[in-house]
């Protein structure tokens, strides 16, 4: 497989007036071309950090960040703003879609900004609706779907631009047991064609799911392991709780 993401020898620093935070502590890692990648770890333990500099919304104060062969590490802030739009799909745990919008025009936002047009947006927003399941409700605004549902959009808004990789924060954080396991059912389907997903996650039931789960503590990785049989979110969709 090829590598689609390096970190190497990674450091972040903050400065809180007379305060200095070490978030990040000279990590490395890698991350290859249909990866399924959790990233755990208690609060504060680094691993937003870590994901702020993987989804290019941060820069590391040292060591080089490299994103399908190009070291994005010391990119200028519209450098890394088309890197996010064109190489990275972002799906939080918020959903974060226009309410009086609907599924479809959330979809084809990062398209708007790449400048598509019309009619080549509205073709991709209407094949990434249909690969969550969610075609038939194209025309729905998101105040009139679920969560689940609202989640389905915001997962077809990052696949929309084809990116290198989707960043997931929390995705399920919002979620009933049930709806959880409808998304990650979505999520290692997406996995299984081949699309590279790092998600970050506090809920070892969910990073089950996933091929590799990394663990944060005090800045550094503490365990980096593969998940011998990642969980089949599938067999096991209509479970009520789960652990």
């Amino acid at each position: 497989m090829d590598e689609v993401v390096r970190l190497h020898n990674i450091s972040k620093i903050y400065t809180m007036g007379d305060q200095r935070v070490e978030a990040l502590k000279d990590i490395s890692l890698t991350v290859q071309t249909g990866d399924f990648v959790a990233i755990m770890g208690a609060s504060g333990s680094g691993k937003s950090t870590c994901m702020n500099i993987l989804g290019c919304l941060d820069k590391p104060t040292s060591g080089e960040y490299w994103l399908e062969g190009v070291n994005v590490s010391d990119l200028a802030k519209n450098q890394l703003a088309d890197i996010r739009n064109s190489k990275i799909g972002f799906v939080f745990q918020g959903f974060n879609l226009l309410a009086r919008t609907t599924a479809r025009e959330n979809v084809e936002l990062p398209l708007i900004y790449a400048k598509t047009s019309t009619f080549e947006r509205h073709e991709r927003a209407e094949a990434a609706l249909s690969m969550v399941g969610l075609s038939e409700r194209a025309d729905h605004y998101s105040n009139q779907l679920s969560g689940g549902q609202q989640q389905r959009v915001a997962i077809a808004r990052a696949l929309v631009n084809q990116p290198a990789i989707i960043m997931a924060d929390e995705p399920t954080g919002n979620l009933d047991s049930k709806t959880t396991l409808e998304i990650m059912s979505i999520f290692q389907k997406l996995n299984r064609q081949g699309i590279t997903i790092i998600m970050i996650t506090h809920e070892p039931d969910v990073a089950a799911f996933t091929s590799r789960n990394i663990v944060f503590r005090d800045g550094h990785i503490i365990s980096d392991s593969r998940v011998i049989n990642p969980t089949d979110a599938k067999k096991m969709k209509g479970a009520i709780g789960f652990s």
